[in-house]
């Protein structure tokens, strides 16, 4: 190689290392991100539906890096994890931090979708609720349009008027349908969604409260034999960031990540609307048996449901429970 040969390679060297560092050919930024649910739960799944979008739409600007669920940080240390920088996004229910956003009840006791409740404000409102809350960014509440179930191992019994009684049953609970569950009679027992199978195969609890969505994805539906109907309340899913990366992130992604988050609540109804539809015939074609109530008893149901999510939140003395009820209840 002669001297001016070598000379422009070195030169060539230069310019190919000073592109690259140019701003619009920095290095992808990595997001580092966990799920409250194991990876078989259709939830899971979601959340892995929404980074391959996310990571298509951002390529060469980020990269969400799916680490896992519990078995990476436990739920309930989740929240302090964002807050901390020690990951960057969290998805996952609201209602894990009832204690610090009372406000989440509005999701569970919400009677219309995630783009009805950005248009009526209510998602704005809940930004500021995760930002005061936990000190987190709220990017995205997705998987709505699915709603919960009672599910039993027993058939349970009936009221004069129609209703069911389930005294004396132990039931599987969380925060959000506890007061509920009450109402019926059940006792209420906390069990982790990893330990619900060996649960209902031990007979610690009688049934459990979930969504038709995921009811077969742990095999909890080799015991529960029955569902009751009507539904109700919603799911309260939602995609979160730390704040500090948020506000760090160039203009560019976090662009691109509120359009994929806005999307990604349309589809992900739409998506679950089918999903619906479809496990419902499944379940019923292996067996579960349908309690439908019916008549004056199904409002009345209907009704103590969503007054428990609704009397939870007032009684929080939150202020935003006036704009609240307005953006995400319409019964």
């Amino acid at each position: 190689m002669t001297f001016q040969t070598c000379l422009k390679s070195v030169a060539a060297g230069a310019l190919l290392a000073a592109f690259a560092a140019a701003p619009g050919h920095a290095e992808e930024i990595e997001i580092k991100a966990v799920t409250a649910f194991p990876k078989p739960v259709e939830f899971a799944k979601s959340f892995a539906r929404f980074v391959e979008k996310a990571n298509e739409m951002g390529e060469g600007v980020f990269q969400i890096n799916y680490m896992g669920g519990p078995e990476v940080i436990p739920p309930p240390q989740q929240a302090q994890a964002i807050r901390r920088g020690v990951i960057d996004m969290q998805y996952g229910p609201g209602t894990y931090y009832l204690g610090e956003m009372p406000e989440v009840d509005a999701w569970v006791g919400s009677t219309v979708s995630a783009m009805e409740g950005r248009e009526k404000g209510g998602f704005a409102i809940m930004q500021e609720v995760y930002k005061e809350g936990l000190g987190a960014y709220l990017l995205a509440h997705i998987d709505t349009g699915v709603d919960f179930h009672i599910y039993l191992t027993e058939e349970p019994e009936r009221t004069a008027d129609g209703g069911v009684d389930l005294t004396g049953l132990k039931l599987r609970s969380q925060p959000i349908y506890r007061e509920f569950f009450d109402t019926l009679g059940a006792t209420t027992v906390s069990v982790p969604v990893p330990e619900v199978y060996t649960a209902l195969e031990r007979g610690v609890v009688d049934g459990i409260g979930w969504p038709l969505v995921g009811i077969t994805d742990l095999s909890w539906d080799e015991f529960l034999k029955y569902r009751i109907d009507p539904p109700f309340f919603q799911t309260d899913l939602a995609i979160m960031m730390n704040a500090e990366k948020w506000a760090e992130l160039p203009e560019e992604a976090r662009e691109i990540l509120t359009k994929a988050a806005i999307e990604y609540e349309k589809e992900s109804y739409d998506h679950y609307q089918t999903v619906i539809k479809e496990t419902d015939e499944a379940v019923r074609a292996d067996g579960m048996q349908v309690i439908d109530i019916t008549g004056d008893a199904r409002q009345a149901y209907l009704d103590e449901a969503f007054a428990t999510a609704w009397k939870r939140l007032k009684d929080s003395g939150s202020a935003h429970y006036d704009d609240l009820r307005d953006a995400y209840y319409d019964r």
